[in-house]
């Protein structure tokens, strides 16, 4: 007994040998490993070696990175603030005191940005140049500084559009967020917690369609139709590229949950392609609002619910658009201008209202109390 466990102690030895001389074989250029585990292993992708050859998944994050980084810009913003002296602050108010503070500078990072013309448009979110006092810049991978002349923000969704004098920046090609599919990979390239830039993390779409509250200091956003993604979405990477393995921008990075881990939003390109049709043409955002909170109703929870499909009406603005046609909370808008409203790419009551514009009048069809009702609208500006 006691030599038949020397013997298999012994024979897991020398295999253990046989497998090191192998690794040490395989990885020395000899190609000894494949013949034991099989010609093409490696061609394969199931090799557990690789021989002076990056793997091929890796090969594609590098060509994106390469291929976009000249086009992924640094914002930064400018701001003079007085700080004030110690022994005259007053941090409850009840006093009046006079300024003795000094003037400081403060320059600092703060989001990221892609480059949308050659000429100088350049996106980014409306939350990151939300500072209407602030002076802001743009630095490109290469530490080329740009003043930003001009910011138009989109007062209906988290965009923004920053104006610089170039005429030889590297715009990015935009790709089609309606084919994207949950389990696809993506890269996020930007300016992590607004001190590293050119930050590169990687991850799949984890779900489509998300509706968040966005917050910040300057107040809370509700924005539909977003890209969830498990890519590391850091403070900072905030107005930059989502890309698909192409190299295309498939989404502008927006948010990262304070509560999960590896959970990051984006806005999909699609929304930002209209955006930006509609600034070249009117010089700057004149976005149809319909003025209403709502909520997607599945075809499942539909038929379950005895309801039509459509876009449930949580909450109604007063004095705006849908309020001033009749539509209540506890709606269910089902048809906006002779097309139906449906939980689908490209019916969803987001992109339906996108397709308007300011001052047109239309049909809104809602289902209350189980039965259709109609209204005329007239869209209006968001201010």
């Amino acid at each position: 007994m006691k030599n038949f466990i020397f013997g298999l102690a012994f024979g897991v030895f020398l295999m253990g040998g046989v497998l090191a001389g192998a690794m040490y074989e395989r990885v020395s250029g000899f190609d000894f490993l494949d013949r034991w585990a099989g010609e093409g292993s490696s061609d394969s992708g199931s090799s557990l070696f690789v021989d002076k050859k990056v793997l091929k998944e890796e090969n594609v994050v590098i060509d994106v990175v390469d291929k976009v980084s000249p086009g992924v810009v640094t914002v930064s913003i400018s701001k003079t603030q007085i700080v004030p002296d110690f022994f005259s602050f007053d941090p409850f108010g009840l006093f009046t005191l006079p300024n003795t503070g000094k003037e400081e500078k403060i320059e600092q990072d703060i989001g990221t940005g892609f480059v949308l013309t050659k000429d100088g448009l350049i996106v980014t979110n409306k939350h990151v140049v939300s500072d209407v006092e602030a002076g802001y810049r743009v630095i490109s991978s290469e530490d080329e500084i740009y003043e930003v002349k001009e910011i138009y923000r989109d007062p209906g969704n988290d965009l923004a559009v920053l104006r610089v004098e170039a005429d030889n920046l590297s715009p990015l090609v935009l790709g089609d967020s309606s084919e994207l599919r949950v389990g696809q990979m993506v890269v996020a390239i930007g300016t992590a917690l607004g001190e590293f830039r050119s930050t590169v993390t990687t991850g799949v779409i984890s779900g489509l369609g998300r509706g968040i509250v966005a917050g910040s200091f300057q107040g809370s956003e509700k924005i539909d139709d977003v890209i969830q993604t498990d890519a590391a979405i850091n403070p900072g990477n905030s107005g930059g590229p989502l890309l698909n393995s192409l190299g295309q921008v498939i989404g502008v990075n927006v948010a990262v949950s304070g509560e999960g881990q590896n959970i990051g939003f984006a806005l999909p390109i699609n929304l930002v392609k209209s955006t930006v049709d509609n600034f070249k043409e009117t010089g700057g955002f004149d976005r149809a609002f319909l003025g209403v909170s709502y909520k997607m109703i599945s075809k499942n929870v539909a038929l379950l619910n005895e309801v039509p499909e459509g876009a449930y009406v949580q909450e109604v603005v007063l004095g705006l658009v849908a309020e001033k046609a009749g539509v209540k909370a506890g709606d269910i808008i089902i048809e906006l201008d002779g097309e139906r409203v449906l939980d689908q790419k490209g019916s969803r009551l987001s992109e339906l209202i996108n397709k308007q514009k300011v001052g047109e009048q239309v049909k809104i069809k809602v289902w209350r109390n189980g039965e259709e009702e109609e209204f005329d609208v007239r869209f209006e500006k968001k201010e």
